[in-house]
């Protein structure tokens, strides 16, 4: 399987995960002139901006490598976009989460999905 069917599946799978969990997920793979967001969901009465990160080689320890600084500038600046051509979701809260999908090993043929909520912000 290629990156993009891997990198397509991974994000299959944690929106799966985040609807079994109550999300409702509104958008997928939206791109802006800074980027990319995987999945856009609502939390109630937030939006909620997500980040899928599907490995079988690396372990969840290896994520805070994966999303520098500029990664998340170019997520938040999405965002921003998304907000502003999206003007129905401009007045609810806005969340950063990142859902990392990968191997248990030793079992390596389950995936282990971590969904960590609130993951980064926009600093000043």
């Amino acid at each position: 399987m290629n990156t993009r069917k891997k990198g397509q599946a991974g994000e299959d799978q944690a929106a799966a995960f985040l609807e079994a969990n109550g999300l409702r997920i509104i958008a997928r793979n939206v791109w802006s002139m800074y980027g990319e967001i995987d999945l856009v969901a609502q939390d109630g009465d937030t939006i909620v901006f997500v980040e899928v990160k599907a490995w079988s080689t690396y372990g969840i320890e290896e994520l805070r490598y994966s999303i520098s600084r500029r990664k998340r500038w170019r997520i938040i600046e999405t965002a921003k976009y998304f907000l502003a051509v999206n003007r129905e979701y401009s007045s609810m809260a806005v969340r950063f989460d990142v859902v990392f999908i990968g191997s248990m090993k030793p079992h390596a043929d389950q995936a282990a999905i971590i969904h960590l909520v609130s993951a980064f912000m926009e600093s000043a």
